[in-house]
C-alpha cells in the first residue's frame, strides 16, 4: 500500500471514490508543480483523539521548475486552523484563496494559495452542481529566487490556474483520464495551448523543436494543431488518430496520448480538455522528443527476438538429441546400457522444454508449472507394467527465473524418477495402485516441493550424502551449487519416501 493510501485509509473515512479521485489527483502532482513553479501539498481534515480538529498532509510535490518551498518533506506534517486558517476557509466556502502577504518559514519567504478539492454532488441543496470538498491543495511558491515575467511564465501560470479551477470544480482528473499508468510527457518536454477551436495560443521551445524534427518548418503559433499533426504524420492512420485525440480534447473528453512518427523522428502527444467552471477554454497539448527511446526500445526488440531464436534453437538441437538417445536405447540389448540412456534421454528432453518456454518468454522468466506438465507424461514410461502407479501435482510453483529453472527441473525430474524407480520396483498379483505425488508450495520467500510416494520406502542404511547413484549425486549437486538450496529425503510417515526441496526465492 503506498504512502498516500496508507494515510488516507488510517486517518480519513472517504469513500473509496473519493480516495481513488485523491490518488489521481497525485498521479497529476509533477504537472501542477511545473506549471504553478510552485510545491504542492495535499491536506485532508482529521480529527484527534480528544476532538480537535486539526489537517493532515498527506501528499507533497516539488516543481522541477523553480526551487522548492520546502525542502523537507512535508507528509504527515499537521496544520490547524490558526495555523493555517486558510486550509478551513477553502474546506467551508469551496472556494480558492491566497494570503494577502507572504509569510516566512524557516528562512524563506513563501506566499501560501489554497485550491479546494471538489468530489462528487454537492450537499447545498441549490441546485448550482455544487461540489464535495474532501481535501485541500496548498500551493507554496518560493519567492526568494525573484522571476522575470515571461511569455512561458504568463503561459504556464495560465494553463496552472484553469486546472486549479477545475480541481475545485471536480472535473480534474476525471475517471478514465489517468492515461493507464503509462509515462506521459511532462511539462519541461514541450507545452502547447490551444484555443477552443484548435488555433496554437503558445508553444514552448521544445515543443516546437519537437515538431520541427517531425517535419514542420512553418510557424507554428496560429496555426490549427489538428492540422499540423495530420500533415506530419507519416502514417496517415496513426495522423489520424491524433487529430481525432486533439479534438476530444477540445470537446471536454479526458486526457489521452498517442504517438507521431515522421523523418526518423517520434513525439509522445497527450492532450487534456480546459474548462474551467465548465466554460471550455481549449485544452492543454504536452509534447514529448521520444526519438532515441524509441530508437534503444527497437534495438532492445531486436536483442529480445535473437535470444527467443537462440532458444528455439537449442530446443530444437536438444529433442534431436533426446530422439537419438531414445533410439539408440531401443537397439541395445544391455539392459543397463538401455536403462542409463532413457534416463539420459530423460534429462535432456526436461532441458529442452526449459528452453521451449523461454522461446515463448519475453522476459527470461520461466512458468515451473507448464514445464512440469510436460516432463510428467514423459515419467509415465518408468511405471512398470501391474504397478498402476499414479502421477498427481498439487499446488503451484509458479514463475522463476531461468537461471534457476533448468536445475530446478532437472531436480524434480531426477526425484521422480527415483521414487518410481525404487518405490515401485517390481509387480505382483497382489499389488496394489501406488501414488507419487509432487506438491509445490510458495511464499514469497521460499519455493517447497515435496515428492512422496507409497512405495517400499528406504532402506535402514539408507543415507543421502552417500548414495552412490548418479540420479541422487547429479540433485545433491545442483541443490547446493545452482539452487542454494536444502533436500531431505527420509521415511514418509503414512509408508513411503517422501523428498523435501527447499528453495529460497530471496536470494542476491
Amino acid at each position: 500500500m503506498s504512502t498516500l493510501s496508507f494515510l488516507l485509509a488510517t486517518h480519513t473515512s472517504l469513500s473509496g471514490d473519493e480516495v481513488a479521485h485523491l490518488q489521481r489527483l497525485a498521479s497529476e502532482w509533477q504537472l501542477l508543480s511545473d506549471l504553478s513553479f510552485a510545491d504542492f501539498l495535499l491536506w485532508v481534515p482529521v480529527t484527534s483523539e480528544t476532538g480537535e480538529p486539526y489537517f493532515l498532509c498527506v501528499a507533497h510535490s516539488r516543481p522541477t521548475t523553480a526551487p522548492t518551498a520546502h525542502p523537507e518533506d512535508m507528509v504527515g506534517g499537521t496544520a490547524t486552523a490558526a495555523q493555517h486558517p486558510q486550509l478551513r476557509r477553502a474546506l467551508g466556502d469551496a472556494t480558492m484563496r491566497r494570503e494577502e502577504q507572504p509569510r516566512w518559514h524557516r528562512g524563506r519567504s513563501i506566499r501560501r494559495e489554497v485550491v479546494p478539492v471538489g468530489h462528487g454532488p454537492g450537499e447545498r441543496g441549490d441546485g448550482g452542481g455544487g461540489k464535495r470538498v474532501i481535501a485541500v491543495l496548498g500551493r507554496d511558491t518560493n519567492l526568494a529566487a525573484p522571476r522575470v515575467p515571461s511569455t512561458l511564465e504568463i503561459s504556464y501560470l495560465a494553463v496552472a490556474g484553469d486546472l486549479c479551477q477545475m480541481i475545485a470544480d471536480g472535473t480534474f482528473p476525471a475517471p478514465g483520464g489517468d492515461d493507464e499508468g503509462r509515462s506521459s510527457p511532462r511539462v519541461g518536454d514541450g507545452l502547447v495551448r490551444v484555443s477552443t477551436v484548435g488555433t496554437i495560443l503558445y508553444v514552448s521551445p521544445n515543443a516546437a523543436s519537437a515538431f520541427h524534427r517531425l517535419g514542420w518548418t512553418d510557424e507554428l503559433v496560429g496555426a490549427d494543431l489538428p492540422t499540423v499533426a495530420r500533415r506530419v504524420s507519416a502514417d496517415p492512420f496513426e495522423g489520424a488518430e491524433t487529430v481525432t485525440m486533439l479534438r476530444d480534447a477540445l470537446a471536454g473528453t479526458p486526457s489521452a496520448r498517442t504517438e507521431i512518427e515522421s523523418r526518423g523522428a517520434t513525439a509522445v502527444v497527450r492532450a487534456l480538455p480546459l474548462r474551467p467552471r465548465g466554460v471550455p477554454a481549449g485544452a492543454l497539448v504536452l509534447v514529448r522528443d521520444v526519438t532515441e527511446v524509441r530508437r534503444r526500445d527497437r534495438a532492445l526488440m531486436s536483442k529480445d527476438a535473437t535470444i527467443r531464436e537462440i532458444h528455439h534453437r537449442v530446443k530444437n538441437n536438444l529433442q534431436t538429441v533426446a530422439a537419438l538417445l531414445r533410439l539408440q536405447a531401443r537397439r541395445t540389448r544391455h539392459e543397463e546400457a538401455r536403462s542409463a540412456l532413457s534416463e539420459s534421454m530423460r534429462r535432456v528432453a526436461s532441458i529442452a522444454l526449459v528452453h521451449e518456454s523461454l522461446a515463448a518468454s519475453v522476459d527470461e522468466r520461466v512458468d515451473i508449472d507448464e514445464v512440469l506438465a510436460g516432463v510428467v507424461p514423459m515419467m509415465n514410461d518408468l511405471v512398470r507394467p501391474g504397478t498402476g502407479v499414479e502421477l498427481r501435482r498439487e499446488g503451484r510453483a509458479g514463475v522463476l527465473p531461468a537461471v534457476m529453472a533448468t536445475p530446478l527441473v532437472l531436480v524434480v525430474t531426477e526425484l521422480v524418477s527415483n521414487a518410481l524407480e525404487h518405490g515401485f520396483p517390481v509387480a505382483t498379483p497382489q499389488s496394489v495402485p501406488g501414488t507419487v505425488r509432487i506438491v509445490a508450495t510458495r511464499t514469497a520467500s521460499l519455493l517447497q516441493i515435496d515428492i512422496s510416494d507409497d512405495g517400499l520406502g528406504l532402506p535402514e542404511t539408507f543415507s543421502l550424502e552417500r548414495a552412490p547413484g548418479l540420479g541422487l549425486q547429479i540433485v545433491r549437486t545442483l541443490v547446493d551449487s545452482e539452487l542454494g538450496g536444502t533436500l531431505s529425503l527420509r521415511p514418509d510417515p503414512d509408508g513411503g519416501t517422501r523428498a523435501e526441496l527447499r528453495i529460497p526465492l530471496n536470494r542476491r
